[in-house]
């Protein structure tokens, strides 16, 4: 479906689509507009309060057949794999899910990551191919104390907030540097 008409479809109507596809999608998700689900998207099942953000792909079945028919060795063939998600769980900007992979709940996926392998259950991965690199729990505490509360403020609130939050926190940098 091309993007501009994805973009005028409201968020119920645009998973309504995906349904339609064959796409199992749970409760409470949040998938950017430009996700590419490819041309089985029936393979597809992503649990409940999944965000997919911009630019991920899903590929569901093994382009490298190609060049298999072409030698002749296995004609006619093809590979699939579904791709499932567990619930809660976050894919991160233009990240690739390839066939049968299969990522638990409570997960982070970074962004650009390639995912070729199954991820269990409250893991953070990264990278090409994706690996598993802390798990959710250490995510947490590391990051609980670099954390600011805007989720609640509107764009300009969160704009003035932020600008007001950098700027103070350039002035202690700047004292550090001079008490050096």
């Amino acid at each position: 479906m091309n993007r501009i008409l994805r973009g005028l479809l409201s968020e119920k109507s645009y998973y309504a689509m995906l349904r339609h596809q064959g796409l199992h999608i749970g409760e409470g998700c949040d998938i950017c507009r430009d996700v590419e689900f490819g041309s089985e998207p029936y393979l597809i099942w992503i649990g409940d309060h999944v965000r997919i953000t911009s630019g991920v792909k899903f590929v569901t079945h093994d382009g490298g057949m190609w060049t298999l028919r072409g030698l002749g060795w296995l004609e006619n063939a093809d590979r699939f794999g579904e791709i499932r998600i567990g619930r809660n769980t976050h894919i991160g900007l233009n990240s690739i899910l390839m066939p049968g992979v299969h990522i638990g709940e409570n997960c982070i996926i970074g962004c650009g990551a390639v995912v070729t392998h199954d991820i269990p259950s409250g893991s953070v991965a990264v990278g090409v191919p994706a690996r598993v690199i802390q798990t959710v729990e250490e995510y947490y505490e590391k990051n609980r104390n670099r954390c600011v509360k805007t989720k609640h403020l509107g764009a300009a609130e969160k704009r003035k907030y932020l600008e007001k939050a950098i700027t103070s926190q350039r002035k202690t940098e700047l004292v550090r540097k001079d008490a050096i």
